[in-house]
Order: C-alpha cells, then structure tokens, then sequence
C-alpha cells in the first residue's frame, strides 16, 4: 500500500471562527467551502476542517467519541519563525499551550490550539530541509 495521507478532517463548532484562524493565522486561503466545511489545499493532501454534528453523522458516531492523543504540525525555515507564526496564530483566535522551547531531542518548537481545541506543534529542527514548495523532508 502506498504511504501516504489523502485528507485529514478536523471536527470544528464554528466555520467562520475556524476559518479566521486558519485564513488570518497561518495565512491560508480555502479552495472550496459551504455552509459546513471547508478545504485548505495543502502539500500533497487536503486540510478539512467541518462542523462537528456533520463529521459525527458522516462517522456515525456521537459526541461522546473522543479520538486519541494527537497534534498536527507545521515546520518552519528558522527557529525564529516558530515566535512568529505562534503570535499570528494567537492573534486569529489561538491559544498557546505551550511556549516556545527546545525540548531534549533538539530543535525549537511550541504549542497552539485552535479555537476547536485542536493542537498544531510549530517546529523549527535544522536537520529538516524545507523545500520552496514546503515539503518538508526527515532528516538526522
């Protein structure tokens, strides 16, 4: 099987209080939205974000589903983009869950939730190369 992810939808309550965050945020334009979802064309898959009720009934699940442990993330170029992107993020409805710091295994990232409360990790690592088109590649 090919190794890959397609989509990744994220349970929202507010399309327009997400689309803030995402737009104003990270800067980030839809490419297609309705009343209920919108899609963010990313590097080599789509961001989903979708109100809530309309994912669990896709699912056919109810609210009392609760999805394991997880954080989305974005790289950076430069350690001092992880502030940066951090501050825009929090100035679009984010909040910071963690501050900027460099954890034992090296780098420089923090934490910040969207207004759903879902976890993306800003990261910088100087072992990862971050091409002109954004792909990012594993590096030691």
């Amino acid at each position: 099987m090919q190794q890959q992810i397609s989509v990744i939808t994220l349970g929202i309550d507010d399309l327009a209080r997400s689309k803030r965050f995402y737009s104003e945020g990270f800067g980030w334009a839809p490419v297609f939205e309705n009343a209920e979802i919108a899609f963010y064309q990313m590097n080599g898959f789509v961001l989903g974000t979708w109100l809530r009720p309309e994912l669990e009934k896709d699912m056919m699940q109810n609210s009392l589903m609760r999805p394991g442990a997880f954080s989305l993330a974005h790289n950076v170029g430069a350690r001092e983009d992880v502030f940066a992107v951090m501050s825009a993020l929090e100035s679009a409805g984010g909040r910071v869950l963690r501050p900027a710091d460099a954890p034992d295994h090296g780098g420089f990232r923090g934490y910040v939730a969207d207004p759903d409360n879902n976890a993306w990790e800003i990261a910088w690592n100087p072992a990862w190369s971050i091409d002109a088109r954004g792909l990012v590649t594993f590096g030691l």
